[in-house]
């Protein structure tokens, strides 16, 4: 185990490190690029919201507002969740055990699932 230097004991990253034992670098840095994807994927859903937004007369207002605060809502969850999701893994490579199954992926798929089709259902019936 190593700690910190100079870091007060009441930190999360000093709780997180004070738990096992080093993991091989690879795999932290591997858990690190995933925190990343899931990030850009994340701000990609909150541009999509945006970009809804600002579609003008494509499709009814309400559902126009409705879609775009869906997407920026969901952009922000994923968000949220990919940092518990990288503190998580990060837990369980320190204390060799199994990884925990990622909770991200059914609430990103069926959320743009459903965003996608109520987007195609709007555009088809504004047409």
């Amino acid at each position: 185990m190593t700690a910190p230097p100079n870091t007060p004991g009441d930190r999360w990253t000093d709780r997180l490190l004070a738990e096992g034992d080093d993991p091989d670098p690879r795999f932290s840095l591997a858990n690190e690029r995933t925190f990343l994807a899931w990030i850009r994927t994340a701000l990609a859903m909150i541009a999509g919201g945006v970009g809804v937004a600002l579609s003008g007369d494509l499709m009814d207002t309400a559902l126009r507002v409705g879609l775009a605060i869906g997407l920026s809502a969901t952009g922000a969850l994923v968000a949220a969740l990919a940092f518990r999701r990288w503190l998580l893994t990060e837990r369980a490579l320190r204390r060799a055990e199994t990884l925990p199954p990622p909770a991200l992926a059914p609430i990103l798929s069926y959320g743009l699932a459903i965003g996608a089709l109520a987007l195609v259902a709007a555009l088809l019936a504004t047409r």
